[in-house]
């Protein structure tokens, strides 16, 4: 698999639904269960607090890359799903 940076797809929100997230997120003051939809992430799969300060580190940490995203959005659910099985 590649492990380059890729641009993020629009619309995907695998990262903001597969992983779990220890750190408090503004609504979800616990942090988020794996599997479980992040209250900030709209109806079209995008980030309410994107460039926001409020937005937690681990998620601005966050970078695309083909081993993680793969090539299409189940693809990507799919994988960071497995991966947060095996972390």
């Amino acid at each position: 698999m590649k492990t380059e940076p890729m641009t993020c797809r629009l619309g995907c929100g695998a990262c903001c639904i597969a992983p779990s997230i220890s750190s408090p997120i503004p609504g979800m003051p616990n942090g988020k269960k794996a599997g479980e939809r992040c209250i900030q992430l709209d109806e079209r799969n995008l980030c309410k607090l994107f460039g926001d300060e409020s937005r937690p580190k681990v998620c601005s940490d966050f970078s695309a890359t083909f081993d993680v995203c793969g090539s299409t959005n189940a693809e990507a659910l799919a994988l960071i799903t497995e991966l947060e099985q095996l972390t």
